[in-house]
């Protein structure tokens, strides 16, 4: 997965930067609209950007920039970040409204603590259109990830969706494996690479 790297804080309202689209929920099926994510890292936050044009069912407890837990249950966005070394991770949920959820594990579904606990100095921005279309961005502090998942260059990382509730699809930008749908197979999450100021002449995707 890419991150693009930034030389000066980013600021929702003015962000600038290239959307991945995924389009194929966990069965091989097409997901249309297809869904838009990003993720940037400036001097100081780790950004996280999604985006539907299409209408989404919130949790009905959703407020924004509120903690929830349970947003799963609802359409949700979602980021993992992973220690291979430790084997820890990290979830974060981004609720279409930008309510919003993180727990940290030991191991697949071993919950670090038994409660919830907020990830700290986490913000989030959402734009909910008229017809439905929506856009998502959480941010988070670098020195956290640093210190409690080593965030770096050996971080392995997975953007993963929850769509058309109540019915659920279920979509992973990186390929988990086949069975029950399951996000929490942090030995599949693809490496995050780092390029500065845009993307790599290539243009290669995540």
């Amino acid at each position: 997965m890419i991150a693009v790297r930034f030389d000066h804080p980013l600021e929702w309202g003015a962000l600038d930067l290239p959307l991945f689209g995924a389009g194929v929920d966990w069965d091989g099926n097409a997901v249309t609209p297809a869904v838009g994510w990003s993720l940037a890292i400036d001097p100081e936050r780790l950004w996280f950007v999604a985006s539907r044009q299409h209408p989404a069912r919130l949790h009905p407890q959703a407020r924004p920039g509120r903690f929830t837990a349970e947003l799963w249950r609802f359409d949700v966005a979602e980021l993992f970040l992973a220690d291979p070394g430790s084997g820890r991770y990290l979830e974060l949920n981004l609720a279409p409204n930008g309510a919003w959820w993180s727990c940290e594990f030991t191991a697949p579904r071993e919950r670090a603590a038994t409660d919830d606990r907020e990830w700290p100095g986490v913000r989030t921005h959402a734009e909910l259109a008229a017809d439905g279309a929506w856009v998502a961005a959480m941010s988070l502090p670098l020195d956290p990830l640093r210190e409690g998942l080593d965030f770096g260059d050996s971080t392995t990382a997975n953007a993963t969706f929850i769509l058309d509730s109540p019915g659920q699809r279920f979509l992973s930008v990186t390929p988990l494996g086949g069975g029950e749908p399951d996000f929490h197979r942090p030995d599949r999450f693809a490496p995050l690479k780092i390029h500065d100021g845009g993307l790599p002449a290539s243009g290669a995707g995540p």
